[in-house]
């Protein structure tokens, strides 16, 4: 596959990314607290399933491993939200089993194999820990999240999930240089901003218990 293909479906997942991130952003700055709006898990499930066919195109280990780690945090947010039976049944099942398909494709047409992951020559070896580390680092924090919104039962994004945001989006930052990956650069550099922002929201606003 061309290469500009490649770069335009991550560069399109980015903008989803970016866009739940703006729309965020608007309208917490509008009700001066940190809000969830209505679409941002929705978008956030769109630009997972872009960014996954990203990695798996890139043949990009960490990229596919950080998506893996959030997919089903998505739908459970949505479903938190209570939107997710508003979706078409078949888009529903569609969803569900996006990523297991391309894991199964992929390994079953024997194109990919861990070996093959693990020993990418465009990755040097301590490249590859980095990138791990940073995403799963960047990741957890919608573990963090999905625990505490199960807790609170409703979905919600704690201090403490713009903390790991921030610490994740530099260390993906710092692999993207090393990567030279323009899609993951830009998308990191232009949310860190965002997860800046709302954590100086959220000491504005003082709410307790929200750690």
């Amino acid at each position: 596959m061309a290469n500009w293909i490649i770069y335009a479906i991550g560069f399109l997942a980015q903008l989803l990314f970016s866009g739940r991130l703006l729309l965020q952003w608007i309208v917490s700055e509008k009700q001066k607290q940190v809000t969830i709006p209505k679409f941002f898990w929705v978008l956030s499930l769109m630009g997972s399933s872009l960014l996954f066919i990203y990695g798996y195109l890139r043949n990009d280990f960490p990229i596919l491993l950080g998506e893996v780690f959030t997919y089903y945090i998505y739908i459970r947010n949505i479903q938190l939200q209570r939107q997710w039976k508003q979706l078409n049944m078949i888009f529903r099942v569609f969803l569900l089993i996006f990523p297991l398909f391309i894991i199964l494709y992929a390994y079953n047409n024997g194109k990919h194999d861990l070996d093959f992951l693990f020993r990418n020559n465009q990755i040097p070896y301590w490249l590859l820990i980095l990138g791990i580390a940073a995403q799963i680092i960047f990741k957890t924090r919608f573990i963090y999240q999905w625990i505490y919104s199960e807790k609170k039962k409703k979905s919600t994004l704690p201090i403490g999930f713009w903390r790991l945001s921030t610490i994740g989006a530099v260390l993906i930052i710092i692999y993207a240089i090393f990567r030279r990956d323009p899609v993951l650069l830009s998308g990191h550099i232009a949310g860190t901003i965002t997860y800046i922002r709302n954590i100086m929201i959220y000491k504005k606003c003082a709410i307790p218990n929200e750690t």
